[in-house]
């Protein structure tokens, strides 16, 4: 055996993947969105058009359009004036893609409780030192509004979710507003229980909420931060001694 087919004895080829044209093509198309080449509302060539400038086939240029317009990166109108328009991301691009993973996969509630456990507390501290008068008058509002629902559950639910983005929307972090408000209407959904929403949870709710609403107003981030945090982490204990967490499913 010659030296070379010494070294080669031992090498093995194994599978190759390629990748599909059409993946390919919208990588390339996302990369010009995002990189802003392609402007919001910018009109891409009809397919015909473009499977002949990429060297493609419809088939596969109408594939690659159909992955964009999922993301949120396109939108497709009908009729004569109609075709694929360039549509930069905005907060409901992440909002969709995280309602479908929670509602999708099955995620646990106890994973929804430490993401807000981790998060909201901060974006307390946050609205303490950012919020303007026009937040505070949406966080009074949206505070009179949930005492109006003390005798109906499912609006009570709806209106402590609403209070509680109002506060994150004060903090100012786009980020947060995202997340959170993403994960809001699936906590609502899991907490729809009336044994659960007794009377005095529901006063101790309102209560904190005034504790934390005094902190923000005040400009007090410690104290918003900490009265946030007790709130949340205390409706979490609450809410997993009611029921075992792996059996609180969205």
């Amino acid at each position: 055996m010659t030296s070379a087919e010494e070294a080669g004895s031992g090498f093995a080829l194994g599978p190759v993947a390629v990748p599909k044209a059409s993946d390919v093509l919208a990588n390339h198309l996302r990369e010009q969105i995002l990189s802003g080449a392609l402007t919001e509302g910018a009109a891409l060539p009809v397919e015909r058009e473009l499977a002949a400038s990429v060297g493609l086939s419809r088939g596969t240029v109408r594939d690659a359009l159909r992955v964009l317009e999922i993301e949120g990166l396109i939108t497709t109108r009908p009729g004569r004036a109609g075709g694929s328009f360039v549509r930069r991301p905005d907060a409901t691009t992440l909002q969709r893609s995280l309602s479908a993973l929670v509602n999708g996969r099955g995620v646990r509630y106890q994973s929804l409780l430490e993401t807000r456990d981790a998060l909201e507390p901060a974006a307390a501290g946050l609205a303490a030192m950012n919020r303007t008068g026009e937040d505070l008058a949406r966080l009074d509002e949206a505070a009179a509004r949930l005492k109006e629902a003390l005798d109906d559950i499912p609006t009570f639910l709806q209106r402590n979710a609403e209070w509680h983005m109002a506060v994150v929307a004060a903090s100012g972090n786009e980020i947060m507003q995202i997340i959170l408000d993403s994960l809001s209407q699936a906590i609502v959904a899991a907490t729809d229980i009336s044994e659960f929403n007794s009377p005095k949870t529901m006063a101790d709710t309102l209560a904190a909420h005034d504790r934390i609403l005094t902190a923000i107003r005040k400009g007090d981030p410690v104290k918003a931060e900490s009265a946030m945090s007790k709130h949340v982490h205390g409706y979490r204990v609450l809410i997993e001694s009611f029921a075992h967490p792996d059996e609180l499913r969205v």
